[in-house]
């Protein structure tokens, strides 16, 4: 298990070493905001594109280290919501690509919240 002591002093754009979950949570949010700039894009449809936008914001951030466990705790709602949305908004048209995201989310829920509360431990 990674903890923080183990971590080294600096990882990815200047901020400190990633844990390997956190490195799975940062993959499967890459899944994610690549498949709402796609959907946003070949859609016409920008709010799904500016949700893209809101998850590469929160990893850049999150990569540069800057307030970890507040992100982590706010991508949980930014993240479970699209998942009703999604729902809402495509009204059974659904699509393949719109059901690998929904899996991905519904992943990354559950491992943002462990992530959550293993730093609110490691504090």
């Amino acid at each position: 298990m990674d903890t923080a002591t183990e971590r080294s002093s600096t990882g990815l754009l200047g901020g400190p070493e990633l844990s390997t979950l956190e490195r799975v949570v940062i993959v499967l949010l890459g899944i994610s905001a690549l498949t709402h700039l796609y959907a946003g894009v070949v859609e016409g449809a920008p709010p799904v594109f500016l949700a893209g936008v809101g998850f590469v914001g929160g990893i850049v951030l999150y990569l540069r280290g800057v307030r970890r466990h507040t992100l982590t705790v706010a991508a949980v709602p930014f993240t479970a919501v699209q998942i009703p949305l999604w729902y809402v908004a495509k009204a059974g048209e659904y699509t393949a690509v719109g059901y690998l995201d929904k899996v991905v989310q519904v992943v990354l829920v559950v491992l943002l919240v462990v992530l959550a509360l293993r730093q609110r431990r490691e504090a």
